[in-house]
């Protein structure tokens, strides 16, 4: 035994604890290890004594990480995040994507584009593990608990790389049996006499939508104040209700582009322009010499450079 045995925590218990709490029980872990159970049993119990606290609590059905065994693991996956950096630096590892892969998206594009992204990229890239978490704000730019973010719009923040990914309109539309009930409006203030549907998503002003005349320096933007018996913080339902023709809505062209080359959705005031909300890879500088961050962010880029081509 080496002197440092006794120390609270040791190199290897890193891995052998990211391993664990993925395969779920001490079974498969063992499997995956290649050791036997006991032995597995064995390991984990020396570093619950190490560190003088319990991390899993062991039932016969089933095991669970306990708050002290979460917060070991998301320190333990960041540690071994940054070693395979190091490896990266260095050329070691002869840049193999690998390691946890930790993405951040919203819930409607996450759901629908982001996800089925992952499915492919990992089949491609087996040895990277993908966390993907869905949420309507983005998280803090000072939160660690993220590799790469997929969102719309620039962010505020020089601390961070925002890879331009693909072009993304915001378009105005409504449904058929809405706008065959209610008139289609012809300029901007015409949405005041409309039942708009309202999303409350981010930090962007509620129920104000601008519309732009012109480009450059003949450019002018009108401030619209919309109303509506209507509003979710939910794209998709959005979406839904406008099918469901209750009203006009705001929504960005990768969420809509179906309905409105099918007819179930119609384009309104096409000659105006509203923000855009371009979609962009964020992630913190120091990733970006990680090979799994690298190889993700050019796998969606690729991949949705080529869909809006095919949907252009």
């Amino acid at each position: 035994m080496t002197s440092g045995t006794n120390s609270g925590i040791q190199p290897a218990d890193l891995g052998f604890f990211s391993v664990l709490a993925s395969a779920g029980s001490l079974g498969a872990a063992a499997r995956e290890l290649g050791i036997t159970t006991p032995a597995v049993s064995k390991h984990l119990a020396l570093m619950e004594s190490r560190v003088g606290l319990l991390l899993v609590n062991r039932t016969t059905r089933r095991m669970s990480l306990t708050p002290e065994g979460e917060l070991y693991l998301e320190h333990a996956r960041r540690i071994l995040g940054e070693i395979d950096d190091l490896e990266q630096l260095l050329g070691v590892s002869k840049a193999t994507p690998k390691g946890l892969l930790r993405v951040n998206a919203t819930l409607g594009f996450g759901r629908s584009h982001v996800a089925p992204l992952i499915s492919r990229f990992v089949r491609k890239y087996p040895q990277v593990e993908v966390q993907l978490q869905l949420s309507v704000n983005p998280p803090p730019l000072t939160d660690d608990s993220f590799d790469v973010c997929i969102r719309f719009g620039m962010p505020p923040d020089a601390r961070v790389i925002a890879k331009y990914i693909a072009p993304n309109r915001r378009l105005l539309c409504a449904s058929p049996a809405y706008l065959a009930k209610h008139g289609t409006p012809k300029v901007p203030n015409d949405l005041t006499k409309h039942n708009c549907i309202g999303i409350r998503q981010g930090e962007e002003a509620y129920g104000v939508w601008r519309l732009t005349s012109g480009r450059g320096k003949n450019a002018a933007t009108e401030a619209v104040k919309t109303r509506g018996n209507l509003t979710t913080n939910d794209g998709e339902i959005a979406v839904n209700w406008a099918l469901d023709g209750h009203g006009i809505l705001m929504r960005a062209e990768w969420d809509i582009e179906r309905h409105l080359k099918n007819g179930r959705l119609v384009h309104l005031l096409p000659q105006f322009h509203t923000p855009d909300a371009d979609i962009h890879a964020v992630y913190p500088q120091r990733h970006q010499l990680a090979a799994r961050v690298r190889a993700f962010v050019d796998f969606v880029a690729l991949s949705l450079h080529q869909r809006g081509g095919q949907a252009a």
